[in-house]
């Protein structure tokens, strides 16, 4: 069984506690069963055996350099990516007539999970690509498809995300890359700078294809004049682009792959192709960012997994002390996991990484329906539910699993704390999370100032209803009546709260909005606490039909009890601080600090 994630539960989540298997009576994807989605997850898990996990210390310990204005790459990742593409991963999730598969988004996640799970760096080249290639089928030219899809299908060219500026990174509005026409309709001279692009320049591939964001020259400001280009390292007839590595970033962690800093038309030789309507960039744009975000909360899942597989090996196997009752100290010591406080540690990161598993999948079956359903008002309320849940799918993930991988190295001791085990890296790579497509605190303002509004609060509507569907079905669990009371008594209470804090929108905007991310934060806490009712429930009707794996199904029950016990009545701190009536943060002064 592969060290760094746990296929048990990968398959809990997939066909037990959340029926993705109900996608294939959808006609787009009805050329798949459970023996399909078993050999996809399989071939993923080969791959990530064989090819990703082997080089994992390797990528962190040899990263990139630019060399001669061009960075180098670990030697491993063209043969890697060069499998990715012809094995079909890059463009799986696309229609047959395109080469694709037509695998569901989720089955998709699910193998970026194990990729990703086993060495996060190399795991992120292949689907930055589709991400890049999605943007120009769905909103490109035929021209344009015809002459970037195949070849990023293939793996020989690689795809970015190019926004980010040195002064317009969260605020977009602010961006002056600037694209000038030519004479030939579609065709702009783009300049400008990009600097933190993943991927953003490498000798792994033969080419990189920029899906980069820029403002027609005489375009409206702030987000209204931005427009989608396609700019390529190199054009299609083979000269270069004017598309210049200024320089290469070295990060704490994920340092396998690049960070580029680009400078772009410095000789005014920068050609770009518009992508769709001029204007209406950063719309198509976040079609990518959306999929980017649940993708980025399932990046962060992955490694805190991993490292909990980490720690939970050591723990079974390291020595140390013996139980508190036993006063012979002539007794063998006891592995550390015979110690509550190690359990307890462990069921920290058990709860958090198997109940953040199960939203993302939750949110990547709904993505999958809604995309393949005629617009109707059961495709609204589903729209309106996965908008809702996108910032905590990406957040909760993000900032619970860097927590999650330093208990992992505190689980470890002072050996988790070296390069000796891979823990520590792992706590180096989750940092990014709560950082990448949009910080935790943009995402805060998102739920808060926006999602929760959308369509007359449809989507938070949506959300209690699904919760207290969830507490029906565990009431008719006797064995669960317990965490039952305490998770339906702890959403009344916060719902008593968030009305209240929700009413204090038209008093004070700046005081409303002062706590988004501890709103935030607790609708977090709140959802994984239903992700574990609901996986509590599933356990305990496999125990009531005589599961032969009884101990996997009593773990579930048991982290659900101790999510309930230790992390749930977290919630109450937050929802006394939206009673509350000060705003230090609103009041303190700059030159104060």
């Amino acid at each position: 069984m592969p060290s760094f994630y746990s296929k048990r539960d990968l398959y809990f989540q997939l066909f037990e506690n959340q029926n993705c298997l109900e996608l294939t009576q959808i006609p787009y994807f009805s050329d798949h069963s459970k023996e399909t989605f078993t050999l996809v997850l399989d071939a993923a898990e080969q791959i990530a055996e064989k090819s990703l996990f082997p080089i994992f210390k390797e990528m962190d310990r040899q990263e990139p350099q630019l060399v001669n204005g061009q960075i180098k790459v670990h030697q491993g990742l063209k043969s890697i990516i060069q499998k990715f593409g012809e094995d079909g991963w890059i463009n799986a999730i696309f229609s047959y007539e395109e080469g694709g598969q037509q695998l569901p988004w989720t089955l998709h996640m699910a193998a970026g999970f194990i990729f990703q799970a086993a060495n996060y760096s190399a795991s992120v080249f292949p689907f930055l690509t589709t991400g890049a290639a999605n943007l120009i089928r769905t909103f490109g030219s035929s021209e344009l498809k015809e002459k970037f899809t195949p070849a990023m299908y293939a793996g020989k060219w690689q795809g970015t995300m190019a926004l980010t500026e040195p002064d317009a990174g969260s605020s977009l509005s602010d961006l002056t890359t600037t694209a000038y026409p030519t004479s030939t309709a579609g065709i702009f001279k783009i300049k400008g700078q990009k600097i933190y692009i993943s991927a953003g320049d490498h000798d792994a591939c033969e080419n990189i294809i920029h899906l980069m964001l820029a403002r027609i020259d005489g375009a409206p400001s702030g987000t209204k004049g931005i427009s989608l280009f396609v700019v390529p390292k190199i054009r299609l007839d083979g000269t270069p682009n004017d598309v210049l590595t200024q320089g290469i970033y070295h990060k704490m962690g994920y340092k396998g792959a690049p960070i580029a800093h680009l400078m772009i038309g410095s000789t005014e030789g920068c050609e770009g192709y518009l992508v769709g309507e001029p204007n209406q960039g950063l719309k198509y744009m976040f079609q990518m960012m959306n999929e980017a975000r649940l993708g980025v909360g399932m990046n962060a899942v992955a490694i805190a997994s991993a490292a909990f597989q980490a720690s939970l090996a050591y723990a079974k196997e390291r020595p140390q002390g013996r139980k508190i009752s036993e006063k012979d100290l002539n007794r063998p010591q006891v592995p550390i996991i015979e110690h509550a406080d190690v359990k307890r540690m462990l069921l920290f990161q058990k709860s958090v990484t198997e109940g953040a598993l199960a939203l993302l999948v939750f949110c990547g079956i709904l993505s999958d329906k809604i995309s393949q359903m005629a617009y109707a008002e059961e495709k609204l309320e589903l729209e309106a539910l996965l908008d809702l849940l996108t910032p905590i799918a990406k957040s909760y993930p993000s900032e619970m699993g860097v927590l999650s991988t330093s208990m992992a190295v505190q689980v470890l001791g002072g050996a988790g704390y070296t390069t000796d085990f891979p823990v520590e890296q792992y706590f180096r790579e989750s940092r990014i999370h709560p950082i990448h497509e949009g910080t935790t605190g943009i995402h805060g303002l998102d739920l808060l100032g926006r999602k929760i509004w959308m369509h007359e609060g449809l989507g938070w509507k949506k959300l209690q209803a699904h919760i207290e569907q969830t507490i029906i079905q565990a009431k008719q669990e006797e064995e669960l009546n317990q965490i039952t009371e305490d998770f339906e008594s702890v959403v009344k209470r916060f719902g008593h709260a968030a009305s209240g804090l929700l009413f204090k929108r038209n008093l004070d905007p700046e005081k409303f909005m002062a706590d988004a991310s501890l709103f935030l934060e607790a609708t977090g806490i709140l959802c994984i606490g239903w992700m574990w009712l609901r996986q509590a429930v599933s356990a305990q009707k496999a125990l009531s039909q005589g599961a032969s794996d009884q101990g996997f199904y009593f773990g579930k029950i048991e982290t659900a009890t101790y999510y309930m016990e230790y992390e749930l009545v977290k919630i109450q701190g937050l929802i006394s601080r939206f009673h509350s009536t000060s705003f230090p943060t609103v009041k303190m002064q700059s030159d104060w600090f």
